[in-house]
């Protein structure tokens, strides 16, 4: 995705962040670009694979 924005004159007196969540970005000011990456940290053992059954109580 191209994505082209001009905040000309812009200006941030005040940033109060409350809550961060697992994908994030926050910037303020110039970038040339961003690169974004991303990662599955589930250990392989905990993966489901195939079927599952549902457990009944």
């Amino acid at each position: 995705m191209n994505m082209e924005v001009h905040n000309l004159g812009m200006h941030v007196g005040h940033v109060e962040v409350d809550t961060v969540t697992a994908s994030s970005v926050f910037l303020i000011g110039d970038n040339d670009a961003f690169v974004l990456s991303s990662f599955f940290d589930t250990p392989p053992e905990a993966t489901a694979l195939g079927s599952i059954v549902p457990l009944t109580g």
